[in-house]
């Protein structure tokens, strides 16, 4: 007989949910964890991310303050005390995802490395434990590219950037995706020099019209963006003073000085270590492959969920409500044997700059390459009462839409742009008409007017078509 009914290497968004709830439901279950309890997410990604970029927003709005007829003195950072807010969230939110709230629930937590000895075992902290069904967690990890110099030059990833006990003279950030993108603003609204080196374009994987207004804002806040750049090497140069110090030289010849230099050209799933062979488990250089249903394919004893997942070869996604979304699926598959299957058709995607840069479903480009034909809404964000009011000068609504109005995609630049995605996200996964969001009655003011009023444009044309000005003028006659 088996040690454990489940398994589950990791313990991040992903590994916590399936945990919680298979335990509930009376399994016997063990959680293997090697490092901190909640994963990425709470300890390097986007909880002190969102907590350094709270604070970044906050000086960047005492300095814009005289707008609104508010003169405040030019703000002065603690870099300390800024710190302290940091951890300080990672601790509020620690509780939920501890060791203490999961033994509680009559988990076994296991804090060492697992790796497969057998289909059906894994070994870990000295033990082999046998299981019924084993779910991999294990997340993903910053790529570390293979430039010449680095090793000799150190770098930070996400998990190392918040242990500065200083802020940075000058950031040479190495990518231009969402985590460069928010650490660059973030350290640039609190006063360092900033550089991002981008070997395409930044925000590559969103609509260029909405990365072209997240480009001035970012230049806005002093931001170099350095875009079809690539580095070539780095050598170091250390400081008058003693301090850090590294040159980024570029493939053109361009030479770019600085204190420290950030990797965020992308993540890969952590799978070193796990001996998935021994588990006959197989996987790609984008994570394990799994069906639709996120089981694998050549082990069925194994699942695998979160950033480590490559599910039906569509590619994983590294994000935390992906990694919750995951869950669920499991939750009704493996434990309920209901039919569940991977969907990103509607999936939301947020980089939390400001304004902030969100899309849900398909971009203009990315409908065309599918093969559908589509008509293009838009509505300027600035030209809502709201926006007038608080003075915000960018801004987009941008939507994807079939000519029988059926939402593929919408792409929202504003600030807390996320906090409009769910509205999208539900249009597009229940396949609701546009009529909807265009007929729904919104609170006035607010942001999101402008996606209603694109919405309504699709409308438009029809409700002023002479058909239509010929039956009111007969209905007019009617007493």
């Amino acid at each position: 007989m088996p040690d454990f009914d489940l398994v589950v290497i990791g313990a991040g968004a992903a590994g916590l949910s399936v945990a919680a709830f298979s335990a509930a439901l009376g399994l016997k279950v063990a959680l293997v964890e090697r490092g901190r309890m909640g994963g990425d997410c709470l300890n390097y990604g986007c909880v002190p991310s969102k907590a350094l970029l709270a604070a970044a927003h906050a000086a960047h709005a005492a300095r814009r303050a005289h707008r609104f007829g508010v003169r405040l003195p030019e703000p002065e950072i603690d870099w300390a005390a800024l710190r302290r807010h940091i951890q300080g969230a990672i601790a509020h939110i620690a509780p939920i995802d501890s060791e203490a709230r999961f033994r509680g629930m009559g988990v076994e937590v296991i804090r060492a490395s697992a790796h497969f000895v057998a289909p059906d075992m894994i070994e870990a902290g000295g033990r082999r434990l046998t299981f019924r069904r084993c779910v991999i967690a294990a997340g993903s990890q910053t790529i570390v590219p293979d430039i010449p110099g680095l090793g000799p030059v150190p770098w930070l990833t996400n998990e190392t950037i918040f242990e500065l006990e200083d802020p940075p003279g000058h950031l040479i950030i190495l990518g231009g995706g969402p985590i460069g993108l928010e650490m660059a603003q973030a350290h640039a609204r609190l006063g360092c020099l900033v550089t991002v080196i981008e070997a395409g374009r930044i925000a590559g994987r969103d609509d260029p019209e909405l990365a072209d207004g997240l480009r001035r804002a970012l230049t806005r806040d002093g931001v170099t963006l350095l875009e079809g750049a690539r580095l070539a090497r780095v050598t170091s140069d250390r400081a008058e003073d003693g301090g850090p110090g590294l040159v980024a030289h570029l493939e053109d010849g361009r030479q770019i000085g600085g204190t420290h230099l950030l990797l965020a050209v992308g993540r890969a799933p952590r799978l070193a270590g796990l001996d998935l062979a021994a588990g006959q488990v197989t996987a790609t250089k984008l994570g394990i492959a799994t069906d639709a249903g996120l089981r694998s394919t050549s082990n069925r004893r194994v699942w695998a969920v979160g950033d480590i997942a490559d599910p039906a070869g569509i590619g994983p996604r590294a994000f935390t409500h992906v990694a919750s979304q995951h869950a669920g699926i499991l939750a009704r598959r493996m434990l309920f044997r209901l039919p569940a299957r991977v969907d990103y058709a509607a999936l939301p995607r947020v980089t939390y700059t400001d304004p902030e840069l969100a899309q849900i479903g398909l971009t203009e480009a990315e409908a065309r390459e599918a093969g559908h034909e589509v008509t293009i809404l838009r509505f300027p964000v600035a030209e809502t009462d709201r926006a007038v009011a608080e003075g915000i000068e960018e801004g987009l609504v941008k939507l994807v839409v079939t000519p029988k109005g059926r939402l593929l995609g919408a792409g929202i630049l504003a600030p807390h742009a996320g906090e409009m995605a769910g509205t999208f996200a539900l249009l597009i996964g229940r396949k609701l008409p546009l009529s909807a969001l265009a007929g729904l009655v919104l609170p006035y003011p607010t942001l999101a007017e402008a996606a209603k009023r694109a919405a309504g444009d699709f409308y438009a044309p029809k409700l002023l078509s002479p058909l239509v000005k010929r039956v009111v003028g007969l209905l007019k006659r009617l007493p």
